[in-house]
């Protein structure tokens, strides 16, 4: 029997970040299936050259495909059209069934506008998988690419209905129909799917970690509250260290554990090619972002010493390799996502893969997958008091893990990967 071939198009897990653990676990949920035959297709350079920021993840050991059959090639580069070409030619030659575009970012428009357009030309299903429509800085430009790059699709799929709305005020003129089972509608007819974020099973405790002893190693106290992932603007770690400080004033028994890179500290600031990438990319900035969008100056770790918050916290202000991120979701209590903007959160859903309670605010899709008082708490956006409230809330009343198992028991991969497989 001839097996179904399947594109996972996106970074593949060479790459630092969320869309990078995405794409990887979307491709191995596919391939345990044993009519599947999965590929990734990669970048080789995800953006322009112009933009100073390390994207490859140098740190990690773990080879997050072993014991699959997944073969990845890394062939696509931004600023080489005549990848794109090669890209092309790789893809249809494979004949797949589907190619599955992660899209997470406006200014990739071009090329995946462009390897869309021409693969729907070989009777291949080009599905969408949108992280976002209506990105966060949302300049002309960022609208005019996302025209470009997603327009020439069979289908979508999104991860909550406030994406489903920003498709269809992208593109009015289109009627879609949305599905929650994966069923399509006729050719020409492009379908909503909306599923949901899966949980990662990239990343599983360790029971054999010993958490008392990396906890008194490490000066952690009682009741910690972790921020995970890339430090940016958007994620209001700069709302959270405040209001943290205001709880550490009222209970000695708390410790905030930050760990995670700094978006636009990766390279060497002294090398000639770092200040030629950044004199360009600020003027790039300059030109089609506000100034408030420009993140290159955000640095909210300062307020921890401004605040006089060094014994309460522990800052790991690096990459996480992947072997050593169970341990930091294992030695805490609760996730805070204090985000000023959400889309559906790779981090909310790597601490339901460790059974932990979110706090989170009350923006983006976070109403529709925390229950306020069930597998978290809720406070109300850019309100500092109102998010130590929550804080302080989560200790007087802490939450059982069985109840984010409860929460959380549909959002598999397996059903994700059969909604996808649907003709």
């Amino acid at each position: 029997m001839s097996k179904r071939k399947i594109v996972c198009f996106g970074p593949g897990p060479k790459f630092k970040g969320g869309i990078s653990n995405y794409n990887t676990s979307l491709a191995k949920s596919l391939d345990k299936r044993e009519d599947t035959e999965v590929h990734i297709v990669s970048w080789t350079q995800q953006y322009p050259a112009i933009i100073p920021r390390e994207f490859v993840d140098k740190s990690s050991k773990t080879d997050l495909l072993e014991g699959t059959d997944i073969q990845v090639k890394y062939i696509t580069n931004y600023n080489n059209p005549a990848s794109w070409r090669a890209t092309l030619k790789y893809i249809t030659a494979l004949k797949p069934e589907k190619v599955i575009f992660q899209w997470s970012i406006a200014v990739q428009g071009l090329p995946l506008g462009w390897l869309a357009k021409r693969l729907q030309k070989h009777q291949i299903e080009v599905i969408f998988d949108l992280h976002f429509v209506i990105q966060k800085e949302n300049s002309k430009l960022d609208q005019i690419f996302t025209k470009l790059g997603i327009a020439q699709a069979d289908n979508y799929i999104v991860h909550a209905y406030k994406t489903a709305d920003e498709l269809k005020a992208t593109f009015p003129d289109k009627h879609f129909e949305i599905t929650e089972n994966g069923e399509r509608e006729r050719k020409g007819k492009p379908s909503i799917i909306k599923l949901y974020h899966p949980i990662y099973d990239l990343f599983k405790p360790d029971s054999k970690f010993d958490v008392a002893a990396f906890k008194k190693e490490n000066g952690l106290k009682e009741h910690v509250f972790l921020f995970f992932g890339f430090i940016r603007k958007y994620k209001g770690l700069h709302h959270l260290i405040p209001a943290f400080k205001k709880l550490a004033e009222e209970r000695d028994d708390v410790s905030l554990l930050i760990c995670g890179e700094s978006f636009w500290a990766t390279l060497d600031n002294s090398k000639l090619s770092t200040k030629v990438k950044n004199a360009v990319f600020g003027l790039a900035k300059k030109l089609f972002l506000k100034k408030s969008d420009d993140e290159r100056e955000y640095r909210p770790l300062e307020l921890i010493k401004q605040l006089g918050l060094e014994k309460e916290t522990m800052v790991v202000n690096e990459f996480i390799p992947n072997e050593d991120v169970n341990k930091y979701f294992q030695v805490s209590d609760a996730v805070v996502l204090y985000y000023d903007y959400a889309t559906p959160s790779g981090i909310e859903s790597l601490s339901y893969n460790f059974k932990l309670p979110i706090l989170a605010t009350k923006v983006g899709h976070f109403p529709e997958t925390i229950e306020d008082g069930f597998n978290g708490y809720l406070a109300e956006a850019n309100d500092i008091n109102s998010m130590a409230k929550q804080m302080h809330r989560f200790i007087e009343n802490p939450l059982a893990r069985e109840n984010v198992t409860e929460k959380t028991k549909e959002l598999s991969w397996e059903n994700y990967a059969k909604a996808i497989l649907k003709v």
